[in-house]
């Protein structure tokens, strides 16, 4: 029963995600929005429906059982989760599933974009591993990790280029060190 809540709580929010998505991305495109990475985007899509396939699957031919460490894993878990909150709501408007740049706009240097270039995305990574390892769903986690990190580095990249390009991304973050922005490069 805990599992089907679980699985469930990850599914409702997937969807409630998409729906923001659409909705910004309307509100984008019309402002004026330019679309970037549609080459990679369905890889994307790919990597998450198959990761919540596996999950289910192979958590299922386990029993479900959680995990003896699910005190620690779920308290992991729903940290990322309001780091997901918070990234959201510091993107407002901006924030999607796709890349999407509005021209001459000023990017987003709030919330936890203080701190990390790339919030969403780290929450992700987190997910990623521990959503299975919470039903000692192993392979899963091993896996997808490493397909996050390949789809990942495609992403960041062309997102990071069509913001260098469009917005005053160049000027805001790349003055900061990649994984301590707080600290400028040298």
């Amino acid at each position: 029963m805990i599992f089907y809540a679980f699985f469930l709580f990850i599914i409702a929010e997937r969807l409630s995600e998409l729906l923001i998505a659409k909705k910004n991305e309307r509100w984008l495109k019309e402002k004026g929005a330019k679309e970037f990475g549609q080459g990679h985007y369905k890889y994307i899509v790919l990597v998450h429906v198959l990761f919540l396939l596996s999950f289910w699957l192979e958590a299922m031919l386990q029993g479900a059982k959680l995990s003896p460490l699910w005190p620690i894993i779920l308290s992991g878990f729903f940290i990322t989760q309001l780091l997901r909150v918070w990234t959201i709501l510091s993107l407002g408007r901006f924030w999607n599933t796709k890349i999407l740049v509005l021209p001459k706009a000023k990017v987003v240097a709030k919330g936890p974009y203080r701190w990390l270039r790339h919030p969403n995305y780290t929450v992700v990574a987190f997910e990623f591993v521990l959503i299975p390892l919470l039903f000692q769903a192993y392979w899963t986690a091993i896996i997808f990790s490493l397909l996050n990190i390949i789809v990942l580095s495609i992403r960041i990249s062309v997102e990071e280029q069509a913001l260098c390009t469009m917005t005053n991304y160049n000027s805001e973050f790349h003055k900061r060190n990649r994984f301590f922005p707080l600290r400028p490069i040298k």
